[in-house]
């Protein structure tokens, strides 16, 4: 597949970000000033890293009790109302919660409306065609479901509707009596994983599994440098450097300090790639 590179933009992305005197982080500006620099079918595939906002909104919608529309979201409040009225323009998954909701016919049986339409959304991002979306999705699925096990483990309660998806990693978390879950093998995080849940600490647990989560991103984007994958896996980190810092000021303003450092490193490049793509500019 062709991939655009976007040297200017990654090149200026912590200046987008960064205040003279201080971490400056409107998530909502940054989405907004992407829009003018990426090509659309690469916006297209950041407003995924978006749309849990949608569905927020739309469930509020539909209940009719959303006390504050989330502009973060792809869909405005009047495209969303639309749709409800009358579905047709937004993803087909959408579409489905939204008709299933009005016929009072869940589409995943003894499951909450919110985890009915991260169901479907994890099946949609994760049929994408960019690998790092699909990347991404499966691994953040197969956290979240992982470490529910855990606790449903640690706490004595069944695992048997608490986990989204059905993938092998799901089937084998929700059966499985193994302390690793038999998944050590197919999943290679599962050590640091583990360990990361053992720490009694709520906040340093969070802190750590958010650091899992940046450490695998790096992983995937080892050979992207000026492409939409580096831009997606910044806009993630970005996310998470915005929480912290509402969080803990002192580990956010460390995760931005990261960010920065990543980004520094991801400037050296191997020899041969750069001499090939001078060569490719002298040659238009």
């Amino acid at each position: 597949m062709f991939k655009r590179n976007y040297y200017y933009l990654v090149a200026g992305l912590p200046d987008i970000v960064l205040d003279q005197k201080k971490v400056s982080l409107p998530i909502g500006e940054f989405k907004d000033e992407l829009r003018y620099h990426l090509h659309p079918d690469d916006y297209s595939l950041l407003e995924l890293f978006f749309m849990p906002h949608d569905h927020s909104n739309l469930l509020g919608l539909l209940r009719k009790n959303l006390e504050e529309f989330d502009e973060l979201g792809k869909y405005p409040r009047d495209v969303l109302e639309a749709e409800i009225k009358e579905p047709g323009e937004t993803e087909n998954y959408i579409q489905r919660i939204i008709e299933a909701y009005k016929n009072e016919e869940p589409l995943i049986a003894e499951r909450s409306w919110e985890d009915q339409i991260t169901w479907l959304y994890y099946d949609f991002v994760r049929s994408s065609r960019n690998a790092f979306v699909r990347e991404w999705f499966e691994f953040e699925m197969n956290v979240n479901n992982i470490v529910a096990a855990v606790n449903a483990r640690k706490h004595n309660f069944s695992r048997e509707n608490i986990l989204i998806g059905d993938n092998e990693i799901a089937q084998a978390v929700k059966k499985s009596t193994l302390k690793d879950f038999g998944i050590s093998a197919e999943f290679q995080w599962m050590d640091r994983l583990m360990n990361i849940q053992e720490n009694e600490n709520l906040l340093e647990r969070e802190y750590d599994m958010d650091m899992l989560r940046w450490d695998f991103i790096n992983d995937i984007n080892t050979f992207n440098y000026f492409s939409i994958e580096l831009i997606l896996g910044y806009v993630v980190k970005l996310q998470m450097v915005e929480r912290w810092l509402k969080l803990d000021e002192d580990r956010g303003r460390e995760l931005f300090r990261k960010l920065l450092e990543d980004l520094e490193k991801s400037y050296e490049f191997p020899k041969e790639f750069m001499i090939n793509e001078r060569k490719r500019v002298d040659q238009r």
